[in-house]
């Protein structure tokens, strides 16, 4: 029994040592500590050169400063539908919320101000329907089945 112990103990002791000198070995082998620098991958791109828009290099008549102009004056309103449907000859647009909308496609606007179309239907002609089984609008707006066929997930007479 007390061999075994010996042995053990040798083991042991051979084993500490061992490990002790094969990490003192690779700290010492390794004293210098790498240092790692992250490239900067926008430093190529600040040197492209950044033109202003064609609205931002407008200037007046006079050559002096930008045009005084908004781009969506034709796009803004307040209560009066007339700027809205000066847009153009048959327009449907009216004044929703100071903004021009049509009433007849919006789908938060949808025949009327505010009037929302419910999850999976679209606005179409001023009616939220659904593009999946209507047959007067099946797939997209305004396309009808053809008689005695009926609109299943968008497609008409499908089997």
């Amino acid at each position: 029994m007390a061999q075994l112990m010996k042995l053990l103990v040798t083991i042991a002791l051979t084993f500490t040592i061992t490990t002790a000198t094969v990490t003192t070995t690779t700290t010492k082998t390794n004293p210098t500590t790498e240092t790692f620098a992250l490239k900067d991958p926008f430093k190529d791109l600040t040197s492209l050169k950044i033109r202003p828009s064609r609205f931002l290099a407008q200037t007046d008549g006079k050559g002096q400063g930008p045009k005084a102009q908004n781009p969506n004056a034709a796009n803004t309103c307040k209560r009066d539908s007339e700027i809205c449907s000066s847009t153009g000859a048959k327009s449907t647009l009216t004044c929703c919320n100071k903004k021009c909308m049509d009433l007849s496609t919006d789908n938060q606007n949808c025949g009327a101000c505010k009037n929302k179309c419910p999850y999976g239907t679209t606005c179409c002609g001023g009616k939220c329907v659904s593009l999946n089984y209507d047959n007067d609008h099946c797939g997209w707006c305004n396309h009808r089945c053809k008689r005695n066929t009926h609109c299943f997930l968008g497609l008409c007479d499908y089997a």
